[in-house]
């Protein structure tokens, strides 16, 4: 660098080229790495340089859950920052989440220094020497799409850059960068912080001719069947999907649905199950699933055809995965749905009967089934002991109105809900990475302060997530988060394997099966209580509807958290 540019600590210069880029907040949990950070933060301050907010998060897997719900709101990839290795192997299981839903973040983490002494930001305590890896980027490496080392300080803006740009690019996911202490120490130039990245991020769309063909296999279909995991991509996407499936008159099934694609009372929305459509299909179109079906359950016709479609319609990172695809469409779902849509219009004219006549049978059909599904859930409102379609319903009833957000991580399921927008409901990732839901529910409510958002989880699933930090951060930064943990006292994903393994097995025939039982359960209203959270537990189904309406009111008049412990049968 020039002998007299200006400069700034390289832990400062990497700050402020966050902000450059387009990053909100830092959720950093900092340790003995992080002098240069908290020193640059401190300098950059004082430069009146523009710097992202930095929140102290207690614990990385919350910081992850965080960065991960504050994407989903906003469409904005943010920064974690975790402490050498100890951190990083905390933030694990939110980057394979992360990776496994094409979320992407830009995580860092402190390396323990090399140096033992002679240098600014050597080894000063003996953690610096517990702490050292040959290899930490390992410890994450297969659920990130790149990562790096820095190696001098002058390379901090342009590593931003670059991480930024591959995490953003279809598809999307968690990038990683290592931070050596001394290297952060060091000075960096700071002349150009402020201006625009030179390096894009890869936007992906299907060529015309693929689009065309995939519009003519659909329109031509007999029954065509949409299956949709992961939503539809943006607002214009949901209403383009919705638009699309009513003129065509083709369900849209939403299996283990990850996020909603079309309203829940759209007449073209079919459920969850799509075995009742699978075995009719001649040409089915999947929309972003990792797991379209079953294979070990779901039958598809000999005949049928398959379009795969989204950011990897092949999933390249999952070593198995043999579902057809007689036409791969490859791009983000809110650019391959309206152009597919575009695509169909054409051919609207020509088969306006068959569409008409499908239309009608398929809204028959779904109609009976959503009210199948509430009828079963209802049974339970005058009963003692409650399930959770129950807990379903009644929440669904208690949100007419008002702008929320649901999230469930084996706690509200799907079908007994009316949803309708395209940020209604979120479920936890396929990669099964548990404590999702809580930090997830905070990052949104950051992002999204007006929305009522709720989190409900399982008993297990709440142990998870951290709750003494998450119920910490939620006080510390004004996050009036509803919690619902439904308590069923085990393992209830464990036992419904178990039980569809060995359906009459020894394990099944048992008064206590082994390894689930989570008995006896803790009392979750007094860890919410310890940081101020209104709190209150249900036992009764009867009572649950008026719970569940003073919870919202709390938190609609004190803007603070609230958390409803509702035990649900087995």
């Amino acid at each position: 660098m020039p002998r007299h540019a200006a400069t700034i600590t390289a832990g400062g210069a990497l700050l402020a080229r966050l902000k450059a880029v387009g990053v909100d907040y830092i959720f950093a949990n900092s340790g003995t790495d992080f002098p240069p950070i908290i020193e640059g933060l401190a300098e950059a301050s004082a430069k009146d340089i523009d710097l992202p907010k930095a929140i102290v998060i207690p614990h990385e897997h919350a910081a992850m859950g965080m960065a991960h719900g504050y994407y989903l709101a906003t469409g904005r990839a943010q920064a974690v920052m975790a402490h050498t290795n100890v951190g990083l192997a905390n933030c694990a299981i939110g980057a394979i989440n992360m990776a496994t839903e094409h979320v992407p973040v830009l995580l860092f983490s402190g390396r323990t220094p090399t140096l033992e002494q002679g240098r600014l930001g050597a080894r000063t305590v003996p953690i610096g020497w517990g702490q050292e890896m040959r290899d930490q980027s390992a410890l994450i490496r297969e659920a990130v799409k790149w990562d790096y080392e820095l190696r001098f300080p002058e390379q901090a803006p342009d590593i931003v850059d670059r991480a930024y740009a591959i995490a953003c690019s279809t598809p999307r996911g968690p990038v990683y960068v290592s931070l050596p202490r001394e290297v952060l120490c060091g000075p960096c130039p700071s002349d150009a912080l402020a201006e625009p990245s030179r390096i894009a991020p890869v936007s992906i769309v299907p060529p015309a001719a693929e689009l065309d063909r995939a519009a003519a296999m659909l329109a031509g279909a007999r029954n065509p069947l949409i299956l949709a995991q992961r939503g539809a991509g943006s607002e214009e996407g949901f209403a383009s999907l919705s638009a699309l499936a009513e003129e065509w008159g083709i369900p849209v099934v939403q299996y283990w649905a990850i996020q909603l694609a079309i309203a829940s009372d759209h007449p073209m929305a079919a459920g969850s199950d799509p075995a009742p459509w699978l075995s009719e299909a001649d040409v089915v179109l999947v929309l972003d699933c990792l797991a379209p079906w079953s294979p070990d359950i779901h039958r598809l016709a000999p005949d049928c055809l398959v379009i795969q479609a989204g950011p990897d319609p092949l999933y390249s990172r999952f070593p198995v995965r043999h579902f057809p695809a007689d036409l791969s469409l490859a791009g983000e779902l809110e650019d391959i749905i309206p152009g597919l849509a575009s695509a169909m219009r054409p051919h609207l004219a020509e088969h306006t009967a068959k569409r008409a006549d499908r239309h009608a049978r398929v809204a028959t059909t779904a109609e009976r089934l959503r009210a199948t599904v509430e009828r079963a859930a209802g049974q339970d409102g005058d009963g003692s002991q409650m399930t959770k379609a129950w807990v379903s319903l009644c929440l669904s009833r208690a949100l007419p109105g008002r702008d929320a957000t649901i999230l469930s991580e084996l706690g509200c399921p799907f079908d007994p809900l009316t949803l309708y927008g395209p940020q209604s409901w979120f479920q936890e990732p396929h990669s099964g990475g548990l404590g999702w839901s809580f930090p997830a529910a905070l990052g949104i409510q950051l992002a999204r302060p007006n929305r009522l958002v709720v989190a409900t989880m399982g008993d297990g699933s709440y142990m998870f997530a951290n709750p003494v930090a998450c119920h910490q951060i939620a006080e510390a930064m004004n996050l009036p988060v509803l919690v619902l943990v439904l308590n069923n006292c085990e393992w209830g994903a464990v036992r419904k394997s178990v039980l569809g393994t060995y359906p009459d097995g020894y394990a099944s025939r048992t008064n206590q099966m082994p390894l689930v039982s989570l008995d006896p359960s803790p009392d979750f209203t007094k860890i919410a209580a310890a940081s101020r959270a209104w709190t209150a537990r249900v036992d009764v189904s009867g009572d649950l509807p008026g719970v569940l309406a003073a919870a919202i009111e709390h938190i609609a008049v004190t803007r603070t958290q609230a958390l409803v412990e509702i035990r649900v049968a087995p």
